[in-house]
């Protein structure tokens, strides 16, 4: 995101961190060393069963985001948990769930921004883990809006509340790998890239910060996690073109080279992740790989476009749902036996909340804007034969 935002202040406002929002649940012993938030692995007695992964798009803290959060807490400290409620029971339905943090966290106190240079309340990652996250891919073009100071305390918090992450890192040994989580006795790797950091040049010191997109590197490093044992490769990508339907050149050559592994023998990636173009965009089926082109803006404020016009799309998005289903013979993969999307939005109201819009359409049957967003993520969804493929809307 660059120009398309509202022109934001600081918030300088006192920020308090709760023992509910610092402490550490309890936990089982972690697939890594570097993912304490995960999941202890779950069979039937038989063996692996299907498990459920859902992924949601760009969670963009503008100020006014911000604001509605102060409001939530009632003007003392930041709740963010209200906004997603209406997203919960998706969330926490899922075996896995994996968010996209657009955006860096501030120091305790705020101050706290929203456009060009985000820096956001801490407190969000705990309400991403009380929504049922899993795991969320940190690597945008907004990792560097405030340095490795930014990385250190985004990551921190979100080592805080047992959210595992990828993407971006604070030492060069956690950027050596992917996040490691479990579901259905199924071990998933989870990895995260970058186009680029909006001109912020990586640390000299820091090269590691952020993984910038290498098809090269991409494939290797899938490579490196189906060999140390993932059963599931997901890789989280951002790129694309801002604003526009449908994916550009790039996303369409990348995802066929990730999908297709390059001739190296069979791919190792099983499920690409888009987000950065705010707007929905295509689903499509490459061989067995899943692409979502671009999941849209899951949390954000008012939006615009470059030529200063506000953009409705800017807060519409799908949620992704696989599910997997475990070989039944040896030498087989995991395989997607059930593919769907439910389409989602931000209703600006105040107060600013993210919806279900399935929900939304049938409580509020009058809401014409609420119909009209739900038929064009569904048109753009489907616009590269998805449905052909096996795509479905949840019922």
């Amino acid at each position: 995101m660059r120009l398309p935002h509202r022109p934001a202040t600081a918030l300088a406002v006192p920020l308090l961190l709760t023992a509910a929002g610092c402490g550490s649940p309890a936990i089982p012993p972690p697939v890594d060393d570097r993912t304490p938030a995960t999941p202890a692995v779950a069979t039937t007695a038989t063996g692996p069963r299907a498990f459920t992964l859902v992924a949601t798009g760009d969670v963009l803290p503008h100020t006014e985001i911000i604001r509605q959060a102060q409001e939530d807490a009632g003007g003392t400290g930041y709740d963010f948990t209200r906004m997603f409620a209406g997203v919960t029971p998706l969330i926490s339905g899922a075996d896995l769930a994996i968010c996209h943090m657009e955006t860096v966290y501030g120091a305790d106190g705020g101050p706290f921004t929203g456009y060009p240079t985000f820096k956001s309340p801490p407190q969000v990652a705990r309400a991403l883990k009380d929504a049922g996250y899993t795991s969320c891919d940190t690597a945008s073009n907004h990792t560097l809006d405030d340095g490795p100071a930014g990385i250190r305390r985004t990551l921190d918090a979100m080592d805080a509340v047992g959210l595992a992450h990828t993407g971006s890192a604070r030492d060069e040994a956690e950027a050596g790998g992917p996040a490691l989580l479990r579901a259905g006795g199924a071990t998933v790797a989870h990895l995260a890239y970058t186009y680029g950091t909006n001109g912020i040049p990586l640390p000299a010191d820091r090269p590691w910060s952020v993984n910038l997109i290498d098809r090269d590197r991409i494939l290797a490093d899938a490579r490196a996690a189906r060999a140390n044992g993932a059963d599931v490769v997901a890789v989280s990508v951002h790129w694309g073109t801002e604003w526009q339907d449908t994916p550009n050149e790039q996303q369409l050559t990348l995802a066929r080279e990730l999908a297709t592994g390059q001739g190296e023998g069979r791919p190792d990636i099983d499920l690409i992740l888009g987000t950065h173009a705010h707007i929905p965009q295509a689903y499509e089926k490459i061989n067995d790989t899943w692409a979502v082109y671009g999941l849209g803006d899951q949390l954000a404020g008012h939006m615009f476009t470059y030529d200063g016009a506000e953009d409705p799309r800017g807060n519409w998005s799908s949620i992704a749902r696989f599910t997997f289903t475990p070989p039944n013979a040896p030498g087989l993969r995991w395989t997607v036996a059930k593919a769907e999307f439910i389409p989602q939005l931000t209703d600006l109201g105040p107060p600013y909340r993210v919806l279900d819009l399935r929900e939304a359409t049938h409580r509020a049957p009058g809401r014409t804007d609420y119909a009209r967003a739900l038929d064009h993520i569904r048109s753009v969804v489907l616009s590269r034969g998805a449905a052909s493929a096996g795509l479905t809307m949840a019922p």
